[in-house]
């Protein structure tokens, strides 16, 4: 048998001993990032839950689905938060006890979208309530059903008036409130952009709306460093378009991942967008519908 070269012991002594020194130090340093990720993501998770601190808000027709989830996510982040409402105070108490429990202030305003009177004040009732307004989110919407044929001027007038002339007055009257830094987002509809079957003309006329609103404000107030987005939501389960209601299986089919989205899948990428991270985005559309207009 031939001799084994006493540098080749050498060599496979050393580069055992480097391995367990590799192993050895691996080990402790493995535990220590895993002790750093999870301080980064408390210190994250802290970080998140303050992004709003001192901020108000006002989301309109926020008692109930989108806007009432839109409103505690906003309170979640460390906002105060103004709402309005017109039919249902009961639950607007209970929204505003809501935000309150999260150590949020909150106030509940009746206004009816549809009277200019009442948008503006609304407005006004805010700043008096909070003391200012940094984040304006206009929500309130309503639906008629029915043929383009058949619609109502009633109906139509009432599309017009709370779709489309309420995020107007609004936004016109926060401008004299808003400084820089402050966000102006508006809930559109992703049928702003694709109508795929007949009942929705009008409706959809009035969100698409939305989007020249959107471009256009944030033109005229980027100077002032004040951004204007859109978010338009895709089949969310509400009280106005359940997911167990007579159009639920047809929105389903439309939309690539087959389902309807929450309140909270709304209210996450309003928060976004209200938050710092989001300053450099300003007459963007962020389209959250399940693929409903892929």
């Amino acid at each position: 048998m031939s001799e084994i070269p006493l540098t080749s012991i050498s060599r496979r002594s050393m580069l055992m001993t480097a391995a367990a020194g590799v192993a050895a130090a691996t080990l402790p340093s493995l535990a220590a990032a895993a002790k750093q990720t999870d301080t980064a993501g408390e210190q994250n998770g802290a970080a998140r839950a303050a992004e709003l601190q001192g901020k108000r808000a006002l989301v309109t027709g926020a008692s109930r689905g989108i806007g009432a989830g839109i409103a505690l996510a906003l309170a979640d982040r460390g906002a105060d938060v103004a709402i309005t409402f017109l039919n249902s105070p009961e639950r607007a108490a209970e929204v505003v006890r809501m935000i309150e429990a999260k150590g949020r202030r909150a106030v509940a305003i009746r206004a009816d979208s549809a009277d200019p009177a009442a948008v503006r004040r609304s407005i006004e009732e805010t700043i008096g309530g909070l003391g200012g307004l940094d984040v304006l989110v206009n929500n309130v919407g309503i639906s008629r059903d029915g043929t383009f044929a058949e619609m109502s001027l009633e109906d139509i007038d009432a599309l017009l008036h709370v779709n489309t002339r309420a995020a107007v007055l609004a936004s016109q009257a926060a401008l004299p409130h808003l400084k820089r830094g402050a966000r102006i987002i508006t809930i559109g509809s992703c049928v702003a952009e694709r109508v795929p079957f007949p009942g929705l003309t009008v409706y959809s006329m009035t969100k698409s709306a939305m989007l020249a609103l959107t471009r256009g404000l944030a033109r005229d107030l980027g100077p002032q460093g004040i951004t204007v987005n859109l978010v338009q939501p895709g089949p969310i389960d509400t009280d106005q378009n359940p997911a167990n209601g007579p159009w639920a299986d047809i929105n389903r089919q439309f939309t690539a991942l087959g389902r309807y989205g929450t309140p909270a899948d709304i209210a996450a990428a309003v928060t976004f967008l209200a938050s710092p991270a989001a300053s450099f985005m300003t007459g963007s559309v962020i389209t959250v519908d399940a693929g409903f207009n892929a």
